[in-house]
């Protein structure tokens, strides 16, 4: 249904023309109100509403795009509250304080309310662009750099405001459409794309968001899909985008998500896989329906096999693994494709009870041998093992493979879309041929890009080796691309579903640096984490203020200066003090610096010893003088018993090449040294911390605890966080250091 739309030809209403585009509501324009008048959309029914914040709501639920406003109570009152205020940029006066203000909302968010695009960021951002050279020059800059990016980003992504500005936005800036513009805009609004419809008019997918890529065939309210993982191994980054995606497509078509364990091979699976893969969901903040298991399903799938084979569907066959693999390859087919129902339902029950017999047998498909995609070759659908499944122990002796299972379960459960990596795309014929065979209907595929990181293994199997090997502490190992791994690194889930979701669910293959990753996550964590004070412990240098405090003294001050929420912490001050050696060899004599949260000090003295190392300095304070003309801004210590010991670790990748070839082994290029241990001493604040808090050590870097202070002569451990920043790994690295 097309909405018709009526204003004024010298004020459009940019941001309910704009909303309509990305919404992928039809809309007509209708430039010939008076001056002065409000906008309005005439409704079939001879209704008409009125005003640019009522045809923005209007819009966003008439969307197929639910999230555009209609959300909870408390996410829907802040769009609301963004609306009245985006009028502001209309006003020259406060235009500028207004980019401020937004600019520093921006800094720890990506989208104005919540995690996904609302009416809010259309208001705003149509505000901005009505502006025109205005903002266009801000926007040039770097004072508004978060605003700047947030623009950007929903321009790059929402390429069909391009034609928005290029017909309403004036080159003074002024809201206005030219009449030719107008007559083809008119002209081409008939032809709008539908968000679930002609994909003639769509931009290319590589640029698309999430939200612009539709599932086929989907019907608001009737979409189910699943999120399968096997339970072999923890739920790593690669997953998380499966997962997420599974639960951004339910949430904008209003359907619904299962979890589905594929317990199909007893020789990988285990109750502790499954408990973390459900604990990981749980930390991904995935709502799902219900969780089922592929085993559920064990009798049904054993008849559906045993009907292939009456129906000439299926074979079971002997022929040794390696030489069917070659047939396969070779497009030749086995001896015993063409035995009789009878044989192949007698070596069935073999395999069934798993005799000798039946061992040596498994059950294959009856697909086309001679087809140049290899997956149709007489697939594999099931094979003896003996090994008891964690959940049912040793009831069965045969068990379904995935490509069997797979297509049945998917269409047995009701999922109208099964959401896969790419690197399937040559199974999906096999995928809907098995499905065929079965009697069971279409289950659209919908295929996105596997998620691939430099210098990162995602095969499960691959990870098992390393697990096996001793070389990480297990599947939680900060090391690890496992969700529990990298958030035990110091990542926030925030961060996580922020970087997967910008992705998107396009199809094109991306080896993508985790430099973006962790600079979202800091984005996140510098803001509210409380900073704190550490000095490395080895070759530590004495600065001995000869004028000092002969009676240390105590001040409290902010643990975070520009927030207040990180609470206080207690800074002694003292005559003698530690900083690091590296400071110590950076001074000259006569040298002013300045000793952060204290102020100045001239140091007048140097000692060394035989070798020429720093051993000792000696200055006096200088607190009047200029913070700003100061070369060198030291952090220290009070020379205190209170002072707390610190193993400070950082890490480096697994592997040492970025990528690697389909013919390599992993094994030749694993790291041989990926974790630096660093003794340090921390400020006596440092006791309170909670394994899992964020801290920054300050002038070198994020942290997270992973061991808390327990007694003395324990150290708290800290873990280094990535900053985004690509820097030399292990920055931490001392001769004496412990490496791993």
């Amino acid at each position: 249904m097309e909405l018709k739309l009526s204003f004024p030809a010298d004020s459009p209403p940019l941001a309910v023309i704009a909303a309509a585009k990305i919404a992928g509501v039809p809309i007509s324009t209708d430039p010939t109100l008076t001056p002065g008048s409000t906008p309005i959309i005439h409704l079939d029914n001879g209704l008409k509403l009125r005003g640019n914040f009522v045809l923005l709501r209007h819009i966003s639920r008439v969307a197929n795009i639910p999230d555009l406003y209609q959300r909870d109570a408390i996410e829907s009152s802040q769009i609301d509250e963004w609306l009245e205020y985006a009028p502001i940029f209309a006003s020259g006066s406060q235009f500028e304080e207004a980019c401020g203000y937004v600019d520093g909302y921006l800094l720890q968010h990506t989208f104005l309310v919540g995690h996904s695009i609302s009416i809010a960021d259309i208001a705003v951002w149509s505000g901005l662009a009505g502006t025109g050279k205005r903002w266009e020059s801000l926007r040039s800059s770097k004072k508004y750099q978060n605003l700047a990016r947030w623009f950007n980003s929903i321009l790059a992504e929402y390429g069909v405001l391009n034609e928005v500005t290029a017909t309403y936005v004036g080159k003074k800036g002024s809201v206005k459409p030219t009449a030719s513009k107008v007559k083809e805009q008119q002209g081409s609004n008939a032809n709008l794309a539908k968000v679930n419809g002609d994909a003639a008019d769509k931009e290319k997918e590589s640029r698309k968001p999430t939200s612009e890529v539709d599932l086929p065939e989907a019907e608001v309210g009737k979409v189910r899909l699943r999120f399968a993982p096997e339970p072999s191994g923890y739920l790593h980054i690669g997953h998380s985008k499966a997962a997420l995606l599974n639960q951004y497509f339910a949430e904008r078509y209003q359907g619904e998500v299962i979890i589905r364990f594929d317990d199909t091979n007893p020789d990988k699976e285990s109750n502790e896989f499954v408990d973390n893969l459900l604990k990981d969901i749980e930390t991904l903040g995935i709502k799902y329906r219900t969780v089922t298991y592929t085993s559920d399903y064990f009798p049904q799938l054993m008849e559906m096999a045993e009907k292939l084979i009456r129906e000439g569907k299926a074979y079971v066959d002997d022929t040794p693994r390696e030489q069917m693999q070659k047939e396969r390859m070779d497009g030749i087919e086995s001896r015993c494709r063409n035995n009789s129902v009878e044989e192949n339902l007698t070596l069935w029950k073999e395999m069934i009870v798993g005799s000798e017999r039946g061992t040596m047998c498994c059950v294959r498909g009856k697909l086309d041998m001679q087809d140049p995609n290899k997956s149709v070759r007489d697939p594999v659908y099931y094979r003896c093992n003996q090994t008891p499944h964690h959940r049912i122990g040793a009831k069965y002796k045969v068990y379904p493979t995935y490509d069997f299972a797979c297509p049945f379960v998917d269409a047995f459960e009701g999922i109208t879309h099964a959401l896969r990596s790419s690197e399937y795309h040559d199974r999906n014929d096999q995928y809907y041929w098995i499905q065929t065979d079965m009697g069971f209907r279409k289950v659209h595929i919908y295929e996105f890009s596997r998620l691939n990181l430099v210098y990162t293994l995602l095969s499960k199997r691959k990870l098992l080796w390393f697990v096996q090997n001793g070389l990480v502490e297990g599947w939680d190992d900060p090391r690890f691309p496992t969700v529990q791994g990298i958030v035990r690194r110091g990542l926030k889930i925030e961060a996580l579903i922020q970087f997967i979701l910008e992705q998107g669910a396009s199809k094109n293959l991306n080896l993508m640096e985790w430099d973006k990753l962790w600079a979202t996550n800091k984005k996140i964590i510098d803001p509210v984490c409380p900073r704190h004070t550490a000095v490395i412990e080895e070759r530590r240098v004495l600065l001995t203020l000869n004028n000092g405090p002969d009676d240390p003294f105590v001040r409290i001050v902010p643990k975070h200066k520009k927030y207040a929420g990180a609470g206080e912490k207690a800074t002694t001050y003292t005559k003698r003090i530690w900083i690091d050696y590296d400071d110590a060899v950076s001074i000259s004599v006569n040298e002013e610096v300045t000793l952060m949260d204290w102020g100045n000090a001239i140091v007048k003295e140097i000692q060394k010893d035989q070798e020429g190392n720093v051993t000792h300095l000696s200055g006096i304070l200088h607190l009047e003088g200029s913070v700003k003309t100061t070369k060198l801004k030291l952090t220290w210590l009070p020379e205190s018993d209170e002072l707390v010991k610190l193993s400070v670790v950082d890490f480096d990748y697994l592997i040492t090449k970025k990528k690697l070839e389909e013919d390599e082994n992993f094994v030749d290029v694993v790291n041989p040294c990926t974790r630096k241990e660093t003794p340090a001493l921390g400020d006596s604040n440092m006791r309170n911390l909670q394994r899992g808090d964020v801290l920054q050590l300050e002038r070198k870097g994020y942290f997270r605890c992973d061991v808390p202070f327990l007694r003395p002569q324990k150290p708290i451990v800290l873990f280094a966080i990535p900053d985004g920043k690509q820097q030399p790994v292990l920055r931490f690295a001392v001769q004496d250091g412990k490496t791993k």
